[in-house]
């Protein structure tokens, strides 16, 4: 085990609940390192609307993780644990970062060693969701893997495009995969884990107004950028707001239309976020957002830490 000083420390929270700069006032403090967590601050496309650290915070503090994945990439779970791997002999404190429970729960409870979906695999799946839709996934997923079938997320065509790939590239299913969970990179009993947690005004308030700045920082100039070859079934597609803005820019609805269907999904996104989090960290030490900033706050941590 590490030496107490050395156990890493991560920090969930939802969308614009503040994590971010929390992670970073104690990565100063304690000469640490920020990793991300977060499924959408790994692509080089989004750096305003996935609210990616500023040049002034990448000065302030080592960040890792970050922007480094080429948009067209399906970038998995398992694709982040072995980024993060070498990271964990870093010589500086480990601050772990971000809103994505699957990460988080993958880090901490371990992760299925299901083997890489082979590019024909992959290829024959893509042809069949952009020629046929989501329809053959289901079918086929309920047929071969009811134990999946009955918990996914029947809207989500990446997951149940993977869950097809899995069955189909493996021969079995995705759910017995899963049953061969193997050891976790981080245990909870060797890290000090922290999530952020507000009441839903309180966050709303600060979605809005920070989807305004984004705006002013150029997240339209950013979506317009991203118009050539744009995906909406990509996982890069799924920025916060991208969506939205792309709609304006094709001419399908008015700025003002977008703006506040991106609010709205940022807002619907956050509600899930802390739904998970209750129900999937109930073993991490509860932060007030609001308060996660203050140096008494950051002191109280890092005396925990």
């Amino acid at each position: 085990m590490r030496p107490d000083m050395q156990r890493p420390i991560l920090i969930a929270g939802p969308t614009a609940s503040g994590k971010s700069a929390l992670a970073l006032a104690l990565a100063e403090r304690c000469d640490g390192i920020v990793a991300n967590a977060d499924a959408l601050q790994v692509y080089d496309c989004w750096r305003v609307l996935s609210a990616r650290p500023s040049d002034a915070d990448l000065s302030r503090a080592p960040h890792a993780l970050y922007g480094h994945v080429p948009a067209a990439t399906v970038y998995s779970v398992g694709a982040w644990l072995r980024d993060l791997t070498p990271l964990l002999g870093s010589d500086k404190r480990l601050i772990i970062v971000g809103g994505t429970g699957l990460y988080l729960s993958a880090l901490t409870r371990g992760l299925a060693p299901i083997p890489p979906t082979p590019d024909t695999i992959r290829a024959e799946g893509d042809a069949l969701r952009m020629t046929r839709g989501l329809d053959p996934f289901r079918a086929y997923l309920e047929r071969h893997d009811p134990e999946i079938w009955a918990r996914i997320d029947r809207a989500n065509g990446m997951r149940l495009q993977r869950a097809w790939e899995v069955h189909r590239a493996t021969g079995r299913p995705l759910s017995a995969w899963q049953k061969d969970t193997g050891k976790p990179l981080i245990s909870l009993d060797t890290a000090h884990p922290f999530v952020l947690e507000s009441q839903p005004e309180w966050l709303a308030r600060r979605i809005d107004a920070r989807f305004d700045a984004m705006l002013d920082q150029g997240a339209l100039e950013e979506a317009r950028a991203n118009l050539p070859g744009w995906d909406p079934d990509r996982p890069s597609a799924k920025a916060l707001g991208g969506p939205e803005l792309v709609a304006h820019l094709q001419g399908k609805i008015s700025l003002q239309e977008a703006v506040e269907k991106g609010k709205t999904a940022t807002r619907q996104f956050a509600k899930r976020q802390r739904t998970w989090f209750r129900s999937n960290m109930k073993a991490w030490r509860r932060l007030d957002a609001g308060l996660a900033t203050d140096a008494e706050t950051i002191s109280e941590i890092l005396s925990m830490a």
